[in-house]
């Protein structure tokens, strides 16, 4: 049964908006029976909540692919046993939130298939048992949704196979697609039953529900929503061959926050935003953001951990000084040194690729031929496919083909563990190996090396086992591949290139050559990392910051635009709103003295425009402000005087202010004032020469000289590498500039150098004194731009309005093109509707001139 508070999501994908009148009713905190919910009209008093008078913890849902639960069929089929799983990542993470702090809810399948008939029993047991809601899926559904789009079209992409054939990761199938997108609504189902949306945090894991932030914002516009990817993100050229790659980082910002285990990863993110969508980041007091329709999506980097606790349980226990015991005896004490792998069998792990490796190493160094055992443990693959018999029938045979060439009685160099190990006995293998190797080609993080490391320091019991004096310095060695996401924490390491078969050999050679003092060195200085970086530590962390960037969800306002996943939600200031036609027009009437300042590129003409000059139809719709008597019209554009002196000579009253207002004239007719210091533009000469050098670096930039100023654009450049240069040259001329009268400036696509103290503002500044010197106090003003120069021109505008250079009556609009943080108070979507706009207050002039 589906809870009173589910919103159809089918209708996302068919673009129907669905009925948001049950959007502010309170939905329980506890439920009592899973699927099923409490009365949402009823008396509070009368739901299932605790005491009133009980303070409710803050509470985090948890939602992924898999519960961390083991699921077990009890004899004779007489129903299931339930139990937490405890190595799962999950599960661990509680270590970091304090449970008396926090209440966690877990959302997610389970591994084992549930008769329709049971789902209700086992869903109240997992719900009231563990706080575990259980998303029940037919088999066909998640096949086609976990090994079908996960596993044979996202997972080998974001591990940086390209689709090139059908046999490499397989082609692009729509009905997988349709099968995950299904997956995820059902999730946000799940999710709808049980969440509070005022108060809860909702947490979602890796690549699975990608698209899981877009039904749940869609429900819940101001829902406190985080997602982590635990898998490498590819770089934008990996990622933009994806037919949905838009809808997946649309989906993904809307979250608040999004994590990844490292910068790279981070970084391609942000670049594939860039480059898809347009949008730029900033860094703020050290935290990533990017601007989404009003939103700041956050961007975490930090790595996930392992669980200290569990391990060092794990290495306390008897079981596992019985098996160290053993290994010693069968490895040490017979004078065999192990290398130890353990990995999945799967095509990204590297298994053959280090075993080639040992191979070379085995033939270059014969001195260690009787001595030095590879133990690999190959852990079962989570996908399945013709893929992963590959990976198993090579390794058998390469395992094969070293053992024969180089094994002799009572040695063999490859002992191949291809069964599951319980965990104490993986720990025992990480405590009696000398060296660990992890040679995967891609891994978005791999855990393997921390377990390693922990386990080597040991406890008192295991070094009395060793025969070690507890005082001794621990020691570990690792290499480890170039491409895990754990590599870049690992500075002690041997950093490979899996590829290179001849430098993993030589590497496993200059590990066991190493100095002990040198080994010590690196094992405490991962150990100090490690043990002060675990899961609790990536958890808390995260929830941390998942907090702060919710914080201004009260103070905006928030609505939905967009269909389907193109969903989005904007976000502003409760002052913010769009410039309604029927005010301004109506305001427009009944005044008698207006002033209008207009901003010309990205306003009356869009950005996108090769031809920049204006229409007939503008030139028109200005003319009919102009002649307009109650109407002062200016232009107000960064483009130099020649060049707004050509276009705009049709228009004999219109008021021009060229180069941000260092030129000014009131109509055609006049001179030209210049309103600013004495250009000196012998800094020119120093500035030209460094535009120039960036512009022969940077494929598609140029340089515009004008009359007081120098602008260099990278608007048809790479937008990456655009971006970059421009903070570099902006660092560059600021330095060499420094004692000259100009200031250096950044814009959209652009840096610009302009004499100190010229900005826009100054414009709107004068035109509203010279307007008051003329008796003529403005009852209407209208200020509309685009950028961060027309902010000048909003502040003058808004502060004016208690002044004497207005009627005390005024109506002021100050408005920007498109919704996005600004000092004016209105906006307009785009220049679409700024020339609907200008050409329906050009009819009122024109009708009120014919009436006249």
């Amino acid at each position: 049964m589906v809870s009173r508070s589910y919103s159809n999501l089918l209708e996302l994908a068919s673009g129907e908006s669905p009925s948001f009148d049950q959007l502010n009713r309170r939905i329980p905190r506890v439920v009592s029976v899973a699927n099923i919910m409490s009365n949402l009209d009823d008396d509070p008093s009368d739901s299932v909540c605790s005491d009133p008078s009980s303070v409710p913890k803050d509470r985090v849902i948890i939602v992924a692919n898999q519960l961390p639960i083991r699921v077990h069929r009890k004899p004779e089929n007489k129903g299931w046993t339930f139990k937490w799983d405890e190595d799962s990542l999950l599960l661990q993470l509680k270590d970091g939130l304090g449970e008396d702090d926090v209440e966690v809810i877990y959302v997610g399948c389970l591994q084992e298939e549930i008769h329709l008939s049971e789902q209700e029993e086992v869903s109240q047991i997992l719900l009231e048992t563990f706080k575990c809601v259980p998303t029940f899926l037919p088999p066909d559904l998640f096949s086609r949704f976990y090994h079908g789009f996960c596993k044979q079209q996202l997972w080998p992409l974001f591990h940086y196979m390209l689709p090139l054939s059908p046999d490499l990761g397989g082609r692009f199938d729509r009905s997988l697609w349709q099968a995950y997108v299904s997956v995820n609504k059902i999730f946000a189902d799940k999710i709808l039953e049980v969440i509070n949306p005022e108060d809860d945090f909702v947490w979602v894991h890796d690549y699975h529900l990608m698209v899981l932030p877009t039904f749940l914002r869609k429900r819940f516009n101001r829902v406190k929503l985080g997602f982590f990817l635990h898998s490498p993100f590819p770089s934008s050229e990996i990622y933009k061959t994806l037919p949905v790659r838009e809808e997946l980082l649309r989906a993904l910002l809307n979250s608040d926050l999004i994590g990844f285990h490292t910068f790279d990863y981070a970084r391609h993110f942000l670049s594939c935003c860039s480059r898809m969508l347009g949008l730029s980041y900033e860094s703020k007091r050290g935290y990533i953001g990017l601007e989404y329709y009003g939103r700041t999506v956050s961007i975490k980097i930090l790595a996930v951990g392992i669980h200290m606790g569990q391990l060092q349980s794990v290495l306390s226990l008897t079981e596992t000084e019985t098996k160290v015991a053993q290994l010693k005896k069968e490895f040490c004490d017979r004078g065999r040194i192990m290398l130890l792998g353990v990995d999945d069998m799967d095509i990204f792990k590297g298994i053959s690729l280090k075993l080639l490796a040992l191979e070379q190493f085995l033939l270059q160094h014969p001195e260690w031929r009787g001595k030095v055992v590879l133990v690999q443990i190959a852990n079962p693959a989570r996908g399945r496919g013709r893929d992963v018999k590959e990976v198993q029938a090579e390794t058998y045979s390469t395992v094969k083909r070293i053992n024969e060439a180089f094994g002799q009685p009572g040695y063999e160099p490859v002992i191949l563990i291809d069964k599951p190990l319980p965990f104490f006995e993986r720990i025992a293998y990480y405590v009696v190996a000398e060296c660990c190797l992890v040679t995967a080609v891609r891994d978005g993080m791999n855990l393997i090396p921390y377990e390693y490391i922990i386990s080597r320091q040991g406890n008192e019991t295991l070094d009395k086992a060793f025969g070690l004096d507890p005082s001794n310095r621990k020691k570990s060695m690792l290499v480890v591949s170039e491409f895990i996401g754990c590599s870049p924490s690992l500075s002690g390491a041997i950093r490979v290139n899996p590829w290179n078969i001849d430098a993993v050999a030589e590497a496993m050679d200059c590990a066991l050559e190493m100095a002990e003092a040198e080994k010590q060195l690196r094992h405490e200085k991962h150990y100090r990392y490690v043990s002060t970086h675990d899961v609790g530590y990536w958890a808390h962390s995260f929830l941390q910051d998942l907090e702060r960037a919710c914080k201004d969800h009260e103070r905006r306002r928030c609505w939905g635009i967009g269909f389907g996943l193109g969903f989005r939600v904007v976000a502003l200031d409760q002052s913010f709103r769009k410039l309604s036609m029927e005010h301004i027009v109506s305001a427009y009437r009944r005044t008698k003295t207006r002033a209008i300042l207009l901003d010309y590129d990205g306003t009356l003409m869009p950005q996108a425009s090769i031809d920049k000059s204006p229409s007939s139809k503008s030139i028109e719709i200005l003319n009919n402000l102009c002649r307009d008597k109650t109407n002062v019209v200016f232009l107000v554009s960064a483009r130099s005087r020649k060049t707004l002196d050509v276009w705009f000579s049709p228009c004999e009253k219109l008021g021009i202010a060229a180069e941000h207002g260092y030129f000014m004239r009131l109509k055609r007719d006049v001179e030209w004032e210049t309103h600013g210091p004495v250009v000196d533009s012998s800094w020119k000469q120093i500035a030209e020469p460094v535009m120039k050098l960036y512009t022969e670096t940077t494929d598609g930039s140029t340089i515009e000289d004008k009359e007081t100023s120098l602008v260099w654009c990278y608007e048809d450049a790479d937008p990456d590498f655009g971006s970059c240069q421009a903070k570099e040259l902006l660092d560059h001329l600021e330095s060499v500039l420094a004692n000259e009268p100009v200031s250096v400036k950044s814009g959209q696509n652009i840096v610009e150098v302009k004499p100190q103290g010229v900005s826009k503002g100054l414009v709107a500044e004068r035109l509203l004194t010279t307007m008051q010197e003329r008796g003529m106090l403005p009852d209407f003003v209208l200020c509309i731009g685009d950028d961060r120069s027309d902010e000048d021109m909003f502040e003058v505008i808004m502060s004016s309005m208690a002044g004497p250079s207005l009627s005390p009556s005024a109506e002021v609009f100050a408005c920007t093109v498109g919704r996005k943080p600004s000092k004016a108070k209105y906006y307009l979507d785009d220049t679409v509707e700024i020339v609907r706009l200008m050409q329906g207050l050009s009819l009122v002039s024109e009708q009120a001139l014919r009436v006249s």
